[in-house]
């Protein structure tokens, strides 16, 4: 897709616009000539008598939209206004999230909540972003059910994530830096080793800084690829090094039903987790064998049982809309067996496909991607359900490439909630990563201001260059000390 601009420096807003209509036609800056067949736009602003002419034209072989505004100041917000709705008349598509095209369409409605209070900012929320009526009323449950969580925190409170970055295999639709076991298993005991060194370093950084560990996720990847032995090894490490009197929970993505055994889950059990994953994303053989994964249904339910028979009353599963195969019937089956299950935590993923992932780079069905009226009844029907089944909303984050433009919402039961989600999501707690591909967010609680620290990605990397990564640790000693002398 071409776009070009004039007479403004908006590129960044405007690309994610073109991204949001057309999301597999790659953006440059160049000018369109006349007989374009692929999509283009062209987004300019000119000066006038003490006005500004705003001008958006977009097209795509012989369809054509023009529109333009005057409007007395230069705010990037008329210019997008312009081009989506111009994009909406082309495409004959209005997407229910509507202009949105960040990861966090709830912290944003907060904003606008603590801004006008709930009423007016949820209508502003609707209204200036174009998000439909449903959704904003999705945010907003999910707005109200993080409340308490977030009024928990303290200044000093701190979240620790811990990636274990390997899987059995590689699913299809998968972009994350994790690798199978079969390619990377020499790097797993290394990796194990060095790991446990950056949460001692870890440790030390936050003792030093007077921070209190409120939640622990190990995530990756599949935790579970790890031994019995080495998932004891790495809980015990976690509760010898850091102080758990104010900890509230412990996750373990257990994930991939094919890794879970009676043994790991005792050894998780007796380590205190108190919190796991078993994410089957879907309930039907053939889909799974379309994704690439090698467990069948009946994994899921035996994992669930041995889970139960471990002594967990706290389990999540993962479900996707839009999987390559399935159907709303398929679906609304995956659900009605996981609900059977009885989930306490119940994540319905809109599938994303990233340029990285497999089902991508081997040519394959993007088709997914055209059904987006089946993708949003699959999704319909999951808020329709777990609502009625008494679950509620309680985070929500958006990816690019999302099967008919959807979300990623996280759905508990009352009193379960899982912390580290409502909080790495909404960005309103420090949250310090070990292991490769890890993040550090570190919020500064007296401007909200958000600093990244990053580890190096690949497994390979990490083990390479670990003696930088335990060095960039001081980094977090030097922000927080930023971060309170600004309050003096």
């Amino acid at each position: 897709m071409k776009l070009f601009l004039e007479g403004n420096s908006f590129r960044y807003e405007c690309e994610n616009l073109c991204r949001l209509f057309f999301p597999y036609s790659p953006v440059c800056l160049e000018e369109p000539s006349q007989n374009e067949e692929e999509p283009w736009a062209v987004a300019r602003i000119q000066s006038g008598e003490g006005n500004l002419l705003y001008e958006v034209q977009v097209g795509a072989g012989e369809k054509k939209v023009c529109r333009q505004a005057i409007k007395p100041e230069l705010l990037e917000y008329h210019l997008t206004n312009l081009l989506y709705a111009a994009f909406c008349e082309l495409t004959g598509y209005t997407p229910s999230w509507g202009m949105l095209t960040g990861i966090h369409p709830v912290k944003l409605l907060r904003q606008y909540c603590e801004e006008l209070g709930e009423e007016a900012g949820a209508e502003k929320f609707r209204a200036h972003c174009h998000v439909s009526a449903p959704k904003t009323q999705l945010a907003l449950r999910t707005l109200r059910a993080q409340r308490p969580a977030v009024e928990l925190l303290e200044e000093n409170d701190f979240s620790l994530y811990v990636s274990i970055p390997f899987c059995p295999t590689r699913c299809a639709y998968c972009s994350f830096v994790s690798q199978s076991v079969e390619q990377a298993k020499k790097l797993m005991d290394p990796y194990f080793e060095l790991l446990l060194l950056e949460i001692r370093e870890t440790a030390r950084v936050t003792k030093g800084l007077g921070l209190n560990l409120l939640s622990v996720y190990i995530g990756g990847g599949t935790p579970t690829t790890l031994s019995a032995s080495q998932l004891s090894a790495l809980c015990e490490e976690i509760r010898t090094q850091f102080d758990f009197s104010r900890c509230r929970e412990f996750t373990v993505e257990a994930g991939r039903p094919d890794t879970i055994t009676e043994e790991k889950l005792s050894a998780l059990k007796a380590a205190g987790v108190s919190r796991i994953s078993i994410n089957p994303q879907t309930l039907s053989d053939q889909v799974l064998q379309n994704i690439g994964r090698r467990h069948t249904a009946h994994d899921t339910i035996k994992a669930f049982e041995l889970a139960r028979k471990a002594g967990f009353e706290e389990i999540n599963a993962d479900l996707i809309v839009g999987l390559p195969g399935d159907s709303l019937f398929g679906f609304q089956r995956s659900l009605e067996g996981v609900l059977e299950l009885g989930a306490e935590n119940i994540t319905v993923h809109a599938l994303a496909l990233k340029r990285s992932a497999r089902l991508v780079n081997e040519g394959g069905d993007l088709s997914l991607h055209k059904r987006g009226e089946e993708t949003r009844a699959m999704m319909d029907h999951s808020i329709e359900r777990l609502t009625k089944e008494g679950y509620e909303p309680y985070y929500l984050y958006r990816q690019t490439r999302m099967a008919g433009n959807l979300e990623n919402t996280g759905w508990a039961k009352p009193g379960k909630l899982c912390l580290y989600n409502i909080y790495t999501m909404d960005e309103s707690n420090t949250v310090i990563a070990c292991g490769a591909g890890g993040v550090s967010k570190l919020k500064d609680p007296y401007s909200g201001r958000l600093e990244r620290i990053f580890n190096f990605k690949y497994p390979y990397e990490y083990i390479d260059r670990n003696g930088e990564i335990l060095k960039r640790k001081e980094g977090i000693i030097r922000l927080y000390e930023q971060f309170r002398q600004r309050l003096h």
